[in-house]
Formats: C-alpha cells, structure tokens, sequence
C-alpha cells in the first residue's frame, strides 16, 4: 500500500509517497507528477521499499521560491534522501526526475552506488531538440509521450471530459503551478550543463529508452552512455517517453539489474 507522508527539509515540508519492502529506492517523478496510483510506482513497491518525493509545487505540497536553479534542487533533493533516513538508495529518475538524479549522482559521486534514468532530461543536441513542453498544446500531448498515442489519449484524460468548463480550469491552475517550478530547470531549454559533469558519475547506471520517445529523442541515450562511464542502455520497442506507463515491466526488470 502507497501512503502520502511528509518529511521537513531545510526549505520545505516535502510530501512523499511510500510503500513496499526490500531495498530502499527514491524515485524523482518527471514534469507531469506522480500520484498513490501510479502503476509504476506500485510495480516497483512489489520489489523495494519506494520513497517518490513530490517536488515543491506538485499535489497538495507546498511551493519553494528558494529552490530557483540546478544546483537548489540538486540539493534539495539531497537534503531530502537524508531526511528520509535513505542511505545509498537505488536512485531512479524519469525524464526532469531522472535531470536531478544525474546532477545528483554527479555532485555526490561517492555517496551513490546504484542509479536508474528513465528518458531523462538534461542534455542539448541542436541537430535533435527537445521538444518545448511549455509551448505544447494538451490535445499534443499523447503524440509526443507516446507510442500509441490513443491508448495514451485515454490514459492521460482518465476517462473525463476535457471540453468541459470544471476540467479545463483544474487542468490549467495545476499545470500552471507544476510547471512553473518544473520550467526554472527546464525552460526555455533542459539544459544546465550536465554534460560538463557527467563524467564524474561513479554509481553503477542503467539508462532506460523508449525506441519510439519523440519527447526526447533516442539519439540522447547515447550521449548519457558515452557520458557516464560503464553506464549500461536498456532501449526499449514500442515505448514512448511515458515508457513507465506503456512498458512497466519492462522497466522495473532493467532496475532489477542493479541489484
């Protein structure tokens, strides 16, 4: 069973779901959030004992205007491992989540063994650009995040109507106040020099690719590769940047590697 909890940082009381048992694992949620009810944070609960902080701003937890750049929440989210009694966690990280897991793992090479990175944001490559999550329209959306966009569709409405009045304003005031914090590391682009510190990455990392990611092109799983030394790449088919939702098994059996 998940459970919604809070934890007090220097900044902040942080929110944070846990669940499960095994070996303890933090998972860094990407742009659109997480919730109790993610299937891939249940998945992985069936194998470790997961904490997923929300990041200030996101459900019910409070915003941080301190928290204004990389190295703020590289630190933050540091402070938050710690505050949770976590030492050496698996560390996992999906898309903006898997940004912060790098520049965690490179800031504080020795204090991490094990890391996982979902899609992750955080490189620029001109010839292949990231896509502006900022100026993308919602009905966008599931092409971009996934292979099959009209199961994606689905998933993302849950079953509500999105032409109707209540929807759309909820929708807006959340993404606004979501994206707001998210866009201080990745607008206008997802890049704060991370590849400059890659190479100081020592944990044990499995980097995990959907083939069919048009968020975040493929080509940038190679670059984390040549990066992050020993480093192994999980490329998965059929799997869009939501790969966690449309290849959650999938996922969960490459974190497996690390042990």
């Amino acid at each position: 069973m998940i459970e919604l909890k809070t934890v007090q940082t220097a900044h902040v009381p942080v929110r944070y779901f846990e669940g499960g048992s095994g070996p303890d694992l933090v998972f860094l949620h990407g742009a659109g959030g997480v919730t109790a009810e993610d299937p891939f944070l249940n998945a992985l609960a069936a194998k470790h004992h997961v904490y997923a902080p929300l990041i200030p701003g996101y459900g019910d937890s409070e915003e941080a205007p301190e928290i204004r750049d990389m190295l703020d929440f590289t630190l933050h989210s540091w402070d938050v491992v710690e505050a949770l009694g976590c030492k050496d966690p698996i560390l996992v990280g999906h898309s903006m989540g898997g940004m912060i897991a790098a520049e965690m793992a490179a800031v504080a090479p020795n204090d991490l063994t094990r890391l996982a990175l979902i899609a992750p944001a955080g490189l620029w490559d001109d010839d292949h650009p990231v896509v502006d999550m900022f100026s993308t329209l919602p009905f966008e959306m599931p092409q971009l995040l996934f292979h099959d966009a009209e199961a994606g569709a689905a998933i993302l409405t849950a079953g509500r109507n999105v032409e109707d009045p209540g929807f759309l304003q909820a929708y807006l005031v959340t993404n606004a106040r979501q994206l707001g914090m998210a866009g201080r590391i990745l607008f206008p682009i997802p890049e704060r020099g991370l590849s400059q510190r890659l190479y100081r990455i020592k944990a044990r990392t499995v980097i995990v690719w959907g083939d069919s990611d048009r968020m975040i092109p493929p080509t940038y799983a190679h670059a984390f590769k040549k990066g992050i030394a020993g480093a192994q790449l999980v490329s998965i088919p059929e799997a869009g940047h939501m790969i966690i939702v449309e290849k959650t098994a999938a996922v969960v059996e490459a974190i497996s590697t690390l042990g």
